[in-house]
């Protein structure tokens, strides 16, 4: 990653996000740690600004957190009658009619959607607590690595809510449906063994190697030529949605296309 003398500042810094851009790396840091970066409106209005204003030369986004905590979650302040200031409280939106409810839960769904784009590839560090909207945030990564003393956890049951920030479908894709039945409706904790044993996460490692680990890993990712992997990603995200002869039918079309750019005969 781009050493501070070749740092071109933040494209965004607000509302407890922060998005700087190095070539085909972007990164995008949670930066309220006195608030173990827990989550409001505000800060996923921003996280889905970050998303539009990458440019085309981003490949690899990486998602990380300052502080001990990665995020605690949603702001318990959503649930007091003032709500934040300047928004709907959620008692107000409960109130309101159900296509303004859908409406609005729709568009903070939008700040955990654009990661798992097909042009780019996501990469979520992980370290400490990442409960509730701070699960379903790594979640909406492509690939996690997580420090050794991670904590996930799906605590929305508890409050008499459910998951609905879009982390309901990674979740039962990497774990199956019983494990993830299981974490929701108790609501436990998910340490680093258990997220790298289920797929949950790609690799754990001690917290002072995090950045190193992540580092490695976009460095990897960076090393092939970003059409195959676009293509590649394309590939593994239908593939659940497809029988094996429509996947098969789906690599041929893929890699006539690659051999196509390859001898200059692309479109």
């Amino acid at each position: 990653m781009a050493s501070p003398a070749h740092d071109p500042g933040p494209a965004l810094d607000k509302d407890g996000v922060r998005l700087t851009v190095d070539d085909a790396i972007a990164t995008v840091t949670l930066t309220n740690p006195a608030k173990r970066n827990a989550q409001s409106p505000a800060l996923w209005r921003a996280l889905t600004e970050a998303g539009r204003l990458l440019p085309g030369s981003v490949r690899v986004v990486v998602l990380r957190a300052e502080g001990k905590s990665f995020s605690a979650g949603l702001d318990r302040q959503a649930f007091t009658p003032e709500g934040f200031d300047g928004e709907p409280s959620f008692i107000d939106l409960a109130r309101g009619g159900d296509a303004e409810l859908d409406g609005t839960i729709a568009e903070y769904q939008e700040a955990f959607t654009w990661w798992r784009r097909s042009d780019l590839v996501s990469v979520a560090a992980v370290q400490g607590h990442a409960i509730g909207a701070g699960f379903q945030l790594a979640l909406a990564c492509d690939l996690r690595v997580v420090a050794d003393d991670v904590q996930f956890a799906m605590r929305e049951t508890s409050l008499g809510l459910v998951p609905d920030l879009t982390g309901t479908h990674p979740l039962v894709s990497l774990v199956g449906y019983a494990r993830a039945l299981e974490i929701c409706a108790t609501g436990r904790f998910v340490t680093a063994e258990e997220a790298v044993n289920t797929g949950l996460a790609n690799l754990a490692v001690p917290g002072e190697q995090l950045d190193g680990a992540v580092h490695d890993l976009v460095s990897a990712i960076l090393s092939p030529p970003r059409d195959a992997v676009v293509e590649t990603k394309a590939l593994l995200q239908g593939a659940q949605n497809r029988d094996y002869e429509a996947q098969r039918a789906a690599e041929r079309a893929a890699q006539g296309r690659r051999l196509r750019d390859l001898a200059g005969l692309g479109d």
